[in-house]
């Protein structure tokens, strides 16, 4: 599977705590093995992100992407839910 990140998910993650970016990392891996696993609550989103899936980072950050392919995804988006979805 391939991964890229649009210029804004770049530009967001390195604002957000290590730790949270430690997370995201763990949660990709689990993405690229299981893209419905229980605890990526992977889904489609609505209104202005409604081409796009979100998976849970941790309780209160989300990170959003969009499938270009079957194979590939371009994350274009880091926050916490209500920075996301205001």
């Amino acid at each position: 599977m391939e991964i890229d990140y649009s210029s804004n998910f770049k530009k967001k993650i390195k604002k957000i705590p290590k730790s949270v970016v430690y997370k995201f990392y763990e949660r990709l891996e689990l993405l690229k093995i299981d893209k419905f696993n229980p605890l990526l609550n992977n889904h489609k989103l609505h209104g202005e992100y409604a081409d796009c899936n979100s998976i849970n980072i941790t309780g209160n950050f989300r990170a959003i992407f969009k499938y270009k392919r079957e194979d590939y995804i371009l994350f274009s988006n880091i926050g916490t839910h209500p920075e996301l979805y205001k």
